[in-house]
């Protein structure tokens, strides 16, 4: 059977999750073009609005890989015990947001020419927050991109009009999955998942310390959320990027950690795709 008979013509990709594991992102990308499956629009959630806001303004696959390779995550990380008790998050977010904002030359929505979706959670009303070039043209998309990876505890909460927003992926998948293009193009969600790592406390208790203990706390928080159940509706327009015991607040990778997270999105996506666009399509057809 050929490949035009097995794909359908195309599909809305959603990256979702990934924090700092952001290449496997990419890795997905790749293998969506080697598998010559098409795609006019592309959602993005928490890590993987980075990505998305990339892809949207032009960005090839080589392009934004290189740029992963050789930016020091570290420097986004300009951690304050005090901010977080005083904004909620470890890190202000405004570094990163800079550096995004002169990455995309200042784009917002409206003059961003690829269809690009992005969600963030809102804590203030609990559910989500849409950015998009209907719903808020004149938002920078780099503004939207902070919002949406707002990890919880790491990145201070942003706020938007009466909103008050933080990390995307921490939406139900029924947020996820709607007619994006509004035309019943199909909708594949690429999800980031790790386990746990445990950490090495050293044998005296002293060195056991609050920040310690708060990385500790996020880095839980983030693997529960990324193991959670993938309600039966959803699981044939899902994939499962497994990252091992690679956090989404690993700020510390390294160029090989790196190279190994976007082997892992392309390999993964290159040996289930075909087969849950398969099963996909056969139910339409």
């Amino acid at each position: 059977m050929s490949v035009s008979r097995i794909f359908p013509k195309q599909i809305v990709p959603i990256l979702s999750g990934g924090g700092t594991r952001l290449p496997a992102h990419i890795g997905i990308l790749q293998a969506l073009d080697d598998l010559n499956v098409k795609h006019n629009t592309i959602v993005g959630v928490s890590g993987g609005s980075i990505i998305a806001a990339m892809y949207a303004r032009g960005f090839t696959v080589t392009e934004m890989k290189h740029l992963a390779l050789n930016t020091d995550f570290r420097q986004f990380a300009d951690f304050s015990l005090w901010r977080l008790l005083r904004e909620g998050g470890l890190a202000s977010g405004d570094i990163f947001e800079q550096w995004l904002d002169e990455q995309l030359d200042g784009v917002t929505f409206s003059t961003i020419n690829y269809p690009l979706h992005i969600l963030a959670t809102d804590v203030n009303g609990g559910g989500p927050a849409l950015f998009n070039a209907t719903e808020t043209p004149d938002v920078k998309v780099s503004a939207a991109v902070r919002a949406s990876m707002s990890i919880p505890l790491i990145f201070a909460f942003k706020q938007f009009e009466d909103k008050l927003l933080v990390d995307g992926a921490v939406l139900s998948e029924d947020a996820l999955f709607r007619d994006w293009q509004q035309d019943g193009t199909p909708s594949v969600c690429f999800r980031l998942q790790s386990r746990q790592k445990k950490e090495n406390l050293g044998k005296k208790k002293a060195r056991f310390a609050l920040p310690t203990y708060v990385m500790l706390l996020i880095r839980t928080f983030m693997s529960a959320l990324a193991r959670e159940y993938v309600h039966a509706e959803f699981w044939q327009r899902t994939i499962l990027i497994d990252t091992g015991e690679v956090s989404a607040v690993d700020f510390d990778a390294n160029g090989a950690d790196k190279e190994a997270l976007f082997e892992t999105g392309y390999n993964t996506t290159m040996a289930y795709l075909p087969e849950k666009l398969k099963k996909q399509y056969s139910r339409i057809s």
